[in-house]
């Protein structure tokens, strides 16, 4: 388990799927830090991680990458993390379009090609 400050590629989030789940990379963002936490079994695991390094957990939403994957297809937003119904995500998504898309912005600017 990571915390990404700094942008890596692709290729090695590739070999970080290679070593757990094949084909996928769990993530958990921070989208007022900026940054990501991959490498873990659980995203519950990876969100105590970055609540240890002083993240807020309202910030903070689990995705799963898929390095294979272009597009939309790259990033799933599917994590038990992100039920919170004082939050108003009542899903395992993410329901908030403008969270969605931080959450995006973040992951386009730590997964370099």
């Amino acid at each position: 388990m990571q915390i990404i400050r700094q942008p890596i590629y692709r290729k090695d989030l590739h070999q970080i799927a290679q070593k757990s789940f094949g084909n996928l990379v769990k993530a958990v963002v921070d989208i007022e830090r900026n940054i990501m936490t991959l490498d873990a079994e659980l995203h519950s695991d990876e969100e105590a991680m970055l609540i240890s390094d002083g993240s807020n957990q309202k910030n903070i939403w689990g995705i799963n990458l898929y390095p294979d994957l272009q597009g939309d297809e790259f990033i799933e937003f599917d994590s038990m993390i992100n039920v919170r119904p004082g939050q108003k995500n009542l899903s395992r998504g993410v329901d908030d379009q403008t969270i969605k898309k931080k959450i995006i912005v973040v992951v386009q600017s730590l997964i370099k090609d």
